[in-house]
């Protein structure tokens, strides 16, 4: 009797449903267009060394505080596979000229010559459909802070080049991996990451006022794909020797490990594909030893850093549309 009853209850499949929209998150741009980000880029790197050498050399305690605007023009964008090759240049300034700008509502003038003024040099390069960068030039040229906050900007920009090519719906998962890409006594680092489309929101980008930065409330509020990416610093090579090839060349060994962890929530215009906002987390822990090949003049070093990243749209340069 149960047998029958099941059969008789066979559900029908409902043939009107409609399938589950995805959104390709990828930027979708064209050439012309012209938008500006605010980024904040602050960490901070604690070092416990213990060394017989006299005067070691290596990783120091470091704290940064930068924060730079970043215009992007876009030259040239070229499909490929339903993502595209986007070529652009950027251009840094400062937050204090663009707050003078705006409040007293004329034009900034930059002083000293291209070479000292840092808002006087571009870097040009493509990014490419699966996220990662190309044919960069003018980077070398920047200072330390401004090439660190490029970097960073840059990561997250491009971050949907790591999404599933046929899209993204609410509630789905997936994974990616990347090589860690900072120099490093320890060979063989990659992130492994697992992000989650969690859910859309309303997003706006944000303006400058005299008391600093606040949410814009002239400019036209859109929905953002909210996304959530938790990574975990994976260590591939064996802890009894990590040494990189530089290393080698300078007859040194390096044996220890590390590990890391990093959170990011990204918000993504469902209409551009553009970061609207993006904010990140990370704290990383070293714990290595370098020596020379024979064990002498060995110098342990215990490395602990932590950071904070904030990735703002500008409202004050929003996208021109098509």
């Amino acid at each position: 009797m149960l047998a029958t009853l099941f059969v008789a209850v066979r559900v029908q499949p409902d043939v009107d449903a409609a399938p589950i929209a995805r959104a390709t998150l990828f930027p979708r741009l064209h050439a012309g267009q012209t938008f500006t980000y605010y980024v904040r880029y602050r960490t901070k790197r604690d070092v416990k060394t213990e060394s017989r050498v006299v005067t070691p050399t290596g990783p120091q305690d470091a704290e940064t505080d930068a924060q730079w605007l970043l215009r992007v023009d876009i030259l040239d964008v070229r499909s490929q596979g339903g993502r595209a090759a986007i070529h652009a240049r950027s251009q840094f300034q400062s937050v204090v000229s663009a707050m003078a700008q705006n409040n007293t509502g004329g034009a900034q003038t930059s002083s000293g010559s291209p070479a000292q003024n840092p808002e006087a040099k571009f870097v040009e390069f493509t990014i490419l459909p699966n996220g990662h960068v190309d044919a960069v030039t003018g980077l070398a040229d920047l200072f330390p802070d401004q090439r660190q906050v490029w970097q960073v900007w840059l990561r997250q920009f491009a971050i949907a080049g790591v999404f599933p090519r046929d899209g993204v719906r609410p509630g789905q998962s997936w994974k990616s991996s990347e090589p860690e890409q900072a120099p490093s006594p320890i060979v063989k680092l990659e992130w492994e990451k697992q992000a989650t489309y969690v859910r859309d929101e309303p997003c706006t980008p944000i303006q400058f006022a005299e008391k600093g930065i606040v949410s814009s409330k002239n400019s036209q509020t859109e929905s953002c794909a909210v996304v959530l990416t938790n990574a975990v610093l994976k260590q591939k090579s064996s802890p009894k020797d990590t040494t990189p090839g530089d290393f080698k060349l300078h007859d040194l060994r390096t044996t220890g490990n590390a590990t890391g962890k990093n959170e990011t929530i990204s918000y993504i215009s469902l209409q551009s594909g553009l970061i609207v906002r993006v904010t990140e987390d990370d704290q990383q822990f070293m714990d290595v030893v370098v020596a020379k090949s024979d064990a002498s003049n060995q110098i342990h070093y215990n490395v602990e850093a932590t950071g904070h990243t904030e990735v703002l749209l500008v409202a004050d340069a929003a996208v021109s549309k098509p």
